[in-house]
Parts: structure tokens; C-alpha cells; sequence
């Protein structure tokens, strides 16, 4: 079975979630791999039109969901991107008992709690 794409929409501040989810999918018999493209760079037009690329390429995007993220513009940008093309998208809680509010871009589409087999059910959906 090949690997699916799936891009990481996270806040800066929320990297550490992000690294963890990554370690997950270096597991010989985890079925998925992540695109992850972190800033680095100033925002500007050209790093919108990259991420876009990513975000096409993907079969799936995860939005890692914190208090951070409704003051995270990228991120909230990479979930508006998401949603714009048609890619299918889930947000994910980082913290059970800390939850920020829902960015209006996921209304309407799946946001969970984190498990692994929540997660591991959306990218089988994919």
C-alpha cells in the first residue's frame, strides 16, 4: 500500500505536537507520511504560492488545534488553503482539557480529539 501525503497545518508554538506526530509516521507499519513545511521565511506571496503546491500534492491535511492557533495566521492561512482546493482536512485537538476555539475555515469538516486511531481513521479515509 502506498504512503499518503499529508500535509501539517500547526501554530509555531505548537511545534512540539507536530514533531510527535511526525515521529509517528517513521513507524515501519505506519501508512502515512507528512509533508511538513515549517516557516522560515517571512510571510510573503511566494511562500503562499509554495505552500499551495505542498497543499495540492497531499491527499489530506491535519490542523493541529490549540489556544495558539486562532493567533496563528499561517496556520489559519494553510486551513483556508486546504479548504480552497478541495483537499480533505480534519482537525485535530492537541490538548483535551485546553481547547481553543475552532477556526471558521474547519466549521463543517471533522475536528477530534487526539488518538491515534482518530487520526489513523481519517488518513485511511484518504
Amino acid at each position: 500500500m502506498a504512503k499518503k501525503r499529508v500535509f501539517i497545518s500547526f501554530a509555531v508554538e505548537d511545534v512540539r505536537a507536530r514533531d510527535l506526530l511526525v515521529g509517528q509516521s517513521k513507524h515501519d507499519d505506519t501508512p502515512f507520511e507528512f509533508v511538513d513545511m515549517s516557516v522560515k521565511e517571512p510571510w510573503d506571496s511566494e511562500w503562499k504560492t509554495r505552500c499551495r503546491t505542498k497543499i495540492r500534492g497531499c491527499d489530506g491535511v491535519i490542523a493541529l488545534l490549540s489556544k495558539n492557533t486562532q493567533y496563528a495566521s499561517g496556520a489559519l492561512w494553510e486551513i483556508k488553503c486546504a479548504v480552497e482546493e478541495g483537499i480533505p482536512i480534519t482537525g485535530v485537538h492537541i490538548y483535551k482539557d485546553s481547547k481553543g476555539p475552532i477556526p471558521s475555515d474547519l466549521i463543517g469538516h471533522d475536528v477530534i480529539e487526539w488518538t491515534w486511531d482518530g487520526i489513523g481513521d481519517f488518513i485511511d479515509s484518504l
